[in-house]
């Protein structure tokens, strides 16, 4: 009839997905739930998968000084690899949650609860992203190569985090900035003091955003019982935020000195200014965070990417100085 509402073609449109994306628009139908799946809707995840490959490959590239073709392919593989392996985590997340994801608003339009994709059509496309990963991975040296296979750890037990702790953010960062310890290890052969405070730093960073995602599904999750850093703070977020921020600056600063403390003042200089700015991206984020706010908290979410790229883009400078 006239006036009904129509699902789009395709599946239903997800509610976080970013406007007009090129899933939802380009893409065939038959393909749209899986990449939905695999989060291409929102690329948002990949940047946050990816950007801790990138701090390590560089600081590691920083220590040694030396840069080789290989290293871009690190690059490249990286990239490919975090958009891969974010889409398998994805796909492995909504398997695990397909039951509590029909219960939110937010997520019950994921492929999975409404219909439109099964678990064992899930299981044959995570493998697939993950066998192509794995391909990626094998071309490294045999130590990332370990590191690659130990990153499963986390990312197999975090979907079940929320289940049995109220810091399910903590091993969402244990999962999402194993990368520094992996592009750091295919560069240099083995692991270093620097890439563990990377990661440290990481992780706190993690605990920082997700934090302010958590709070659009922080009713929804209590009606349901799953816990969250947001539930846990509930008014006190601000505070905890300010506490994540000061320690994932300090920490990757001190990363930063040790990865450039060798080298000449102007790259030591330029080195510290990539966490000089990412704290001050996330003390902008801090200033405009309302939990009541759902659009503003998705737009603070997202911004993450940016705050991320700053050491990115001065680590690169401060390389070549």
């Amino acid at each position: 009839m006239q006036g009904d509402a129509q699902e789009p073609e395709g599946g239903p449109l997800i509610a976080d997905a970013v406007k007009d994306n090129w899933v939802d628009t380009r893409a065939p139908a038959w393909a749209r739930p899986y990449l939905r799946l695999s989060r291409m809707d929102r690329p948002i995840g990949t940047w946050l998968l990816l950007l801790p490959c990138w701090w390590g490959l560089l600081l590691a590239m920083l220590v040694s000084d030396r840069a080789s073709w290989f290293d871009l392919w690190i690059f490249a593989g990286c990239a490919i690899g975090a958009t891969l392996m974010r889409g398998a985590g994805c796909t492995w997340n909504d398997i695990s949650d397909r039951d509590f994801d029909g219960a939110v608003e937010r997520t019950r339009n994921r492929p999975i609860p409404s219909g439109q994709v099964s678990v064992r059509q899930a299981l044959i496309w995570m493998s697939a992203q993950a066998l192509v990963s794995l391909c990626i991975l094998l071309t490294f040296n045999w130590a990332a190569i370990a590191l690659g296979f130990l990153s499963l750890v986390p990312v197999l037990v975090y979907p079940f985090a929320k289940r049995f702790t109220w810091w399910p953010q903590l091993f969402l960062g244990l999962a999402f900035n194993w990368g520094a310890l992996l592009a750091w290890t295919a560069h240099s052969g083995s692991l270093g003091w620097p890439a563990i405070t990377l990661y440290c730093a990481g992780i706190v960073w993690t605990l920082f955003y997700d934090t302010i995602y958590a709070h659009q599904d922080i009713e929804d999750d209590a009606l349901i019982g799953i816990k969250s850093t947001a539930r846990l703070f509930g008014a006190q977020t601000p505070s905890w935020l300010l506490y994540f921020l000061i320690g994932s600056v300090i920490l990757l600063g001190f990363a930063a000195l040790q990865g450039a403390g060798a080298r000449s003042i102007p790259s030591l200089l330029i080195a510290l200014a990539g966490p000089w700015a990412f704290g001050w991206h996330l003390n902008w984020q801090l200033r405009h965070f309302r939990s009541g706010d759902q659009s503003g908290l998705v737009r603070l979410f997202r911004s993450n990417r940016d705050a991320g790229l700053m050491p990115v883009l001065f680590f690169a400078i401060a390389l070549c100085v």
